[in-house]
């Protein structure tokens, strides 16, 4: 509580107190994950959400990576993910003919996006963290005292601090780093969904198929429930709003257009289709110079905006909210706090960043001579990148350790 009584110096004192919390932007993951470990700090705060109300239906599903899920271990919530998606403890790659390439072990749990935000969003509400919806960020201003956020329906709050932890396109990130760089269109279209179907179940894996023109993955439950994605490269950023309002059969007609030289198992899936899809360009954003000013401080993919191509955006969001907590909890004042936290973070995830956009790079369709030369050098290109990124899974999580022990490593 030294940070709140020095931010707050010459003003009120809020230990304790809810009359001024720290204000996060964001209810989606990392902003409700933030709240929760933020009160177990001893500091209070409100999340604030742009959309009218819970979206738990929104999205697509999610591979929640093992770091991620130390990170909801670490908060007493994992036994409840695992109750509300499914294990997947495997990739199983084949080509375009369906042959088997290589199998590679994740450890992941397989989880829809707005169930996964709901768990956070409830758990924080029995820690007494309170949520406000219908927030439309408009602008962050800083004062004397802390900052002020003031929303499109004429409303504002303030506090001592405020944590961006809106998205890829923060609201937060454009009004307080309006210089930064923006997020850039990677050339990829993801799209995916749950639909019936009467495939043999894959159990604890998950099937990558490196089609001819697009890249595939699905698993099928033993209920019939099908979790699907497909990736495929499309080289002009679609208009904004344009994959949202497309409808459901011209999806499906595009998608068995791109895998109709697929294994049968693609088009089954893509035949079965028969509710919305989710659907958005993948973007993720240049290196941000720093992630904080002054009161205020990005995390998630308002910081840093992971591809989908390595189940990491998730993960590295939890991570995130836990890192920050800590400092927050550990360190005299917000400008050491948040700058101890990209510290610790920034090499971390830039590292993550490199590894999604090669992967994603590797799913792009390849000329006849170039799948021949994939097939052959993949399964040992798998296991040994499978090797190499161990670290990627591998982030230790200590509540009680004080932070600065964490720089000495």
């Amino acid at each position: 509580m030294v940070l709140y009584n020095r931010l707050m110096h010459n003003a009120m004192s809020v230990a304790h107190t809810t009359l001024n919390p720290v204000l996060i932007i964001g209810g989606g993951i990392a902003g409700p994950a933030l709240g929760i470990l933020l009160k177990r700090a001893g500091i209070e705060s409100v999340v604030y959400e742009s959309s009218p109300m819970p979206q738990d239906s929104a999205g697509a599903f999610l591979n929640l990576a093992p770091n991620g899920i130390n990170v909801l271990r670490a908060m007493g919530l994992a036994e409840r993910i695992v109750d509300l998606g499914f294990r997947n403890d495997r990739l199983s790659f084949y080509n375009e003919k369906g042959y088997a390439l290589a199998d590679v072990s994740v450890g992941a749990v397989t989880i829809m996006r707005g169930t996964l935000s709901r768990l956070l969003r409830e758990a924080a509400g029995e820690h007494g963290v309170r949520f406000e919806f219908g927030k439309v960020l408009q602008s962050v201003v800083e004062d004397g005292a802390g900052v002020i956020a003031r929303f499109a329906d004429g409303t504002s709050a303030s506090g001592p601090l405020l944590i961006g932890a809106d998205g890829i396109h923060s609201r937060t990130r454009l009004s307080v780093f309006p210089e930064m760089p923006k997020p850039i269109y990677t050339g990829i279209i993801n799209l995916g969904g749950v639909v019936r179907t009467d495939l043999p179940p894959t159990g604890t894996a998950m099937r990558m198929i490196f089609g001819h023109r697009a890249f595939f993955g699905y698993a099928v439950r033993q209920s019939g429930d099908t979790y699907w994605f497909s990736n495929y490269a499309q080289a002009k950023a679609p208009e904004h709003g344009s994959l949202q309002s497309m409808d459901t059969s011209a999806f499906r007609q595009r998608l068995l257009e791109l895998h109709r030289d697929d294994p049968h198992e693609v088009h089954r899936i893509l035949q079965a289709v028969d509710r919305s899809i989710g659907a958005y360009a993948v973007y993720d954003i240049p290196t941000l110079p720093s992630w904080h000013r002054g009161s205020v401080c990005l995390i998630g993919d308002g910081a840093h905006a992971v591809g989908p191509h390595v189940g990491q955006g998730v993960s590295l969001a939890l991570e995130d909210a836990f890192v920050l907590a800590k400092c927050l909890r550990d360190l005299s004042d917000a400008i050491t706090a948040f700058g101890t936290f990209e510290q610790l973070r920034r090499d971390r995830v830039e590292r993550v960043l490199q590894q999604s956009r090669q992967t994603g790079q590797q799913k792009a369709p390849n000329g006849w001579l170039g799948r021949k030369f994939r097939d052959l050098i993949l399964p040992t290109f798998l296991h040994k990148g499978a090797q190499a990124t161990k670290w990627m899974y591998a982030y230790p999580l200590n509540w009680d350790e004080h932070i600065t022990a964490q720089l000495k490593r």
